[in-house]
């Protein structure tokens, strides 16, 4: 498998210079030529209402050497490009491509043109229409009511929220590709503005600008590629939409749902993963994703951030990319951005922020009001 992607944070460059960027870079990690890639599986979410632009498939493909080949763009809004990544690796399993090019790009700061206030209004695009937007709910009033819910069940507090946070921080500053590269404390967390009932500013990841890509091969044809890691199983589900139609909102249940699939797939179980890339869109979204893939029981995600069990140095590592709190989050590029790092961390090229002897790992990328989850378990190849 080739993976790469481009730093996080703001770019100037267009959405298919971007994804051009991580694309070259996967071709050059693995050793493969675009004469070498049968189709091209795209992720977009927001292109089209950001910069009126749709077909963005064939665009980028001309850009990275593969006009003639079938190209496919993926939306499926926070979840776009892990969705991309599982239907290529149904389609290369199935035998109908060899190789494929997935990947996804988006640009979401205001390098757009678009401000704040507009880009929460597109992000909010991925809520219910009828029940949820004419409310006025973004996303942070989504996750806040999923993570109050959870911790008037737990007993969750928002101390332990604000550890999830500093222990992406710190992770972040060893990811050169992160858009936040500084520290934080548990209170400047607690100190910093209030966004929606309890997350603070500083619970909450960013907008970012960003493309990941990565190649996936038959498993004839992956000893021929450079230093390979084998995908074992990749599960994908949904949840009842709206929010309020959720028998138990704050179990996020798509994810429970999809790791089981991922982790049958794989004839493996939680326990055996070293570490996981967890989409950590708010702090509370950690908590409920740790415990949804089964890295600790339920109530038990809050404290073990508070304990430090999901840091680099703990018995469950969570996010040692930092994270969509800390490497960024630009919509169409996390999924695949979380299966470079899995890619990178099972090869050993992860520098400081290596996970010793990481064999096997998983990772969770949610969509929308944790209505889609995909969740994706890779292992050094035997």
């Amino acid at each position: 498998m080739g993976a790469d992607m481009t730093t996080f944070g703001v770019h100037e460059s267009t959405l298919s210079e971007l994804f051009a960027e991580a694309a070259l870079g996967a071709y050059d990690d693995a050793g493969v030529g675009p004469d070498e890639i049968d189709a091209l599986y795209f992720g977009n979410a927001m292109g089209g209402q950001t910069e009126n632009d749709t077909h963005l498939a064939p665009a980028v493909a001309s850009q990275v050497g593969l006009a003639g080949v079938p190209c496919q763009r993926y939306e499926d809004a926070c979840a776009t490009s892990a969705n991309a990544f599982k239907n290529a690796v149904e389609a290369v399993e199935a035998g109908i491509h060899d190789t494929v090019l997935v990947g996804g790009v988006e640009r979401c700061t205001p390098e757009t043109g678009l401000g704040t206030g507009e880009m929460t209004r597109i992000f909010a695009s991925a809520s219910d229409r009828h029940y949820e937007q004419p409310t006025g709910l973004t996303f942070p009033g989504v996750f806040a009511l999923l993570t109050k819910r959870h911790m008037h069940e737990h007993g969750t507090t928002e101390e332990q929220l604000a550890h999830v946070a500093v222990k992406n921080h710190a992770n972040g500053t060893r990811n050169p590709n992160a858009h936040f590269g500084k520290e934080t404390t548990v209170e400047e967390v607690l100190d910093s503005p209030i966004v929606a009932d309890p997350f603070h500013l500083m619970d909450c990841c960013p907008f970012s600008d960003g493309a990941s890509a990565v190649i996936v091969t038959s498993d004839d044809r992956a000893d021929s590629f450079d230093d390979p890691v084998d995908v074992s199983g990749v599960g994908h589900a949904t949840d009842v939409v709206p929010l309020s139609a959720k028998p138990v909102p704050h179990a996020t249940q798509a994810a429970r749902d999809a790791a089981a699939q991922a982790y049958e797939q794989a004839g493996t179980s939680a326990d055996e993963m070293a570490f996981a890339e967890v989409h950590d869109c708010f702090t509370g979204a950690e908590v409920m994703a740790s415990e949804a893939i089964g890295f600790f029981e339920d109530g038990e995600g809050g404290p073990a951030a508070a304990e430090g069990r999901s840091s680099m140095d703990g018995d469950r590592p969570i996010n040692p990319s930092g994270g969509l709190k800390a490497k960024g989050h630009p919509i169409g590029a996390t999924g695949t951005a979380q299966i470079v790092e899995l890619a990178e961390q099972l090869r050993g090229d992860t520098g400081e922020r290596q996970i010793d002897g990481a064999e096997k790992a998983v990772a969770h990328n949610l969509g929308g009001d944790a209505a889609t989850t995909v969740v994706s378990v890779m292992e050094v190849r035997g």
